[in-house]
């Protein structure tokens, strides 16, 4: 979409949130089913974060398609509006979650190595996620116009696709998918205004290494890096990995500046 959205991050925070207002909700009207908060919580993260995004689209974005400095200087801002706007209105403090059975322990693997229940979670999140997504893009009427509006927006107009519409929508979908993710974190990370800055490095890193517009390229680039960073991390450190991860990426995107996986074109 031409867009480069430095507030990513914080509509992860939005959907972490939700999760936090969805658990205060259920303790104080339905506290048999607190430990089901975070699978009621599910679609409110979702729908949360999706109108924050619907209603930056709206807004500001709109008007900025094809111009990336311009959306970068314009997200960027917003991500400071969202997270001033978190500590006046909630606060700067960590929030307290409870912690499900579902989420709590874990389960030996090889020695000493213990894959925990709230990873798995995480994992399962983003794998549903990304199974309704490529059935959403390959097997829907509006995944269709969204790939025709994405390979060649001028002719998709001309033939009838509104796309003002689907720039709306899109941008819904993936301030949504953030929302989801600001849910599946809430059991793992601290979760305050300042949580979406840990993880927007790493998703550019993501989405260059693995190219632009390519699902399949984004999760094997998201598996490489966290593999990277599993491994270093305990040998030289926490920021040792991230420089050494970032150093890989440029070596790699000097090399093949595509990325894993071009998008197909005409030649």
């Amino acid at each position: 979409m031409g867009v480069i959205n430095l507030a990513q991050g914080e509509l992860i925070m939005v959907g972490a949130y939700a999760a936090w207002f969805t658990q205060e909700a259920v303790r104080a009207a339905l506290p048999g089913l607190l430990d089901f908060y975070l699978i009621i919580a599910i679609p409110v993260s979702f729908v949360a974060a999706a109108l924050v995004g619907l209603m930056m689209e709206v807004l500001v974005i709109r008007r900025l398609y094809d111009r990336p400095v311009m959306t970068l200087l314009a997200t960027w801002a917003i991500s400071i509006l969202l997270i001033n706007t978190v500590r006046v209105t909630i606060g700067s403090q960590n929030l307290e979650f409870h912690q499900p059975s579902y989420v709590s322990g874990g389960f030996p693997v090889i020695g000493d190595f213990i894959m925990t229940t709230n990873r798995l979670f995480a994992i399962a999140i983003a794998v549903s996620a990304f199974g309704a997504v490529v059935l959403l893009l390959r097997r829907s009427l509006f995944g269709m116009n969204l790939r025709a509006v994405t390979q060649n927006r001028p002719m998709a107009g001309a033939i009838g696709i509104d796309t003002r519409r689907s720039d709306r929508l899109v941008f819904a979908l993936g301030s949504g998918l953030a929302g989801l993710a600001g849910l599946a974190l809430s059991p793992l990370y601290n979760v305050n205004p300042n949580m979406g800055a840990n993880f927007i490095v790493d998703s550019f890193m993501v989405l260059v290494l693995g190219g632009v517009g390519s699902l399949v390229g984004a999760v094997l680039a998201s598996i490489g890096i966290g593999q990277i960073n599993v491994i270093i991390e305990p040998v030289y450190g926490a920021v040792a990995a991230k420089v050494l991860v970032l150093l890989l990426v440029v070596v790699f995107i000097q090399w093949r500046p595509q990325g894993l996986f071009a998008p197909k074109g005409r030649r």
